[in-house]
């Protein structure tokens, strides 16, 4: 059974469609087809204890923060508990989604532990050169949650917004760094307010209308709990939260399932 679930809303609406699908002997070849078929960008697959597989058009994916999101709250639409114990890539975790009177479950999860280091130059560099922006020294770093990003900050939103990348040459120079993506962002307010658009072409996905995983590598390099709103350039605005607690990040959002009350299919 398919359903989707649009994660990461920004006040009721928008989100990244995700395709959530229980386990089955389904060959890999076979799920890679889900997403193109369901419309979406990720498809995750859920087993009956709490194992989670995550895939692209490209192939599986070790983590996928917003089909985390997503299959949280379609567990909770399910059973109508908010705790859930998940698995993924050797990692045991809860995760919580709360709510779901109006069709909206608040999700969040602990995405893991995350690294942070400065990229070499040639990978800042030739990132910098297929996304068609400049930085400042010292700004960008790379971070590992599953796999390694790398975060890239502008000035501000309309920076931003106007960006047009390179995908063939973004998508090389990722897969030749061995890089999921990059992760770029605006300066957030005093408020942790930001605006971020993740380009990870090498995985087949040329922009991803929400990317949780960035966003709660981006609060652990900032030290700052963030709100970073996503998606605007697809037209489908989108809002993914981090915040920090002791010993690690809690990062999530809001989600629709289709088929729930209140929600509109």
């Amino acid at each position: 059974m398919l359903t989707v679930v649009h994660a990461c809303l920004r006040n009721g609406a928008g989100g990244s469609p995700t395709a959530v699908l229980d386990e089955s002997p389904m060959p890999d070849e076979e799920r890679r087809l889900v997403p193109a078929r369901a419309g979406t960008s990720h498809a995750v697959f859920v087993a009956g204890d709490g194992a989670l597989r995550f895939f692209t058009s490209e192939g599986e994916l070790p983590a996928c923060g917003h089909g985390t999101v997503a299959a949280l709250a379609l567990l909770a639409h399910r059973s109508g508990r908010a705790e859930h114990l998940l698995r993924v890539g050797g990692r045991t975790f809860w995760g919580r989604a709360a709510g779901g009177a109006d069709g909206l479950f608040d999700a969040a999860f602990d995405p893991g532990p995350i690294r942070v280091r400065d990229p070499s130059p040639a990978e800042l560099s030739e990132t910098l050169a297929a996304i068609g922006v400049a930085t400042e020294a010292g700004a960008a770093c790379v971070a590992t949650l599953g796999r390694p990003r790398l975060l890239l900050p502008v000035a501000d939103r309309a920076t931003l917004a106007g960006l047009t990348p390179d995908r063939e040459r973004l998508r090389a120079t990722t897969e030749r760094f061995g890089l999921l993506g990059c992760y770029v962002y605006s300066s957030p307010d005093a408020e942790g307010r930001a605006a971020a658009r993740m380009f990870a072409p090498a995985i087949g996905v040329p922009e991803d209308i929400a990317n949780a995983n960035g966003t709660a590598c981006l609060a652990a390099h900032l030290g700052l709990d963030v709100r970073i709103d996503m998606g605007d350039s697809l037209g489908s605005p989108a809002t993914v939260i981090a915040r920090s607690r002791p010993g690690g990040i809690l990062v999530g959002g809001v989600a629709s399932v289709a088929g729930a009350p209140g929600v509109r299919n």
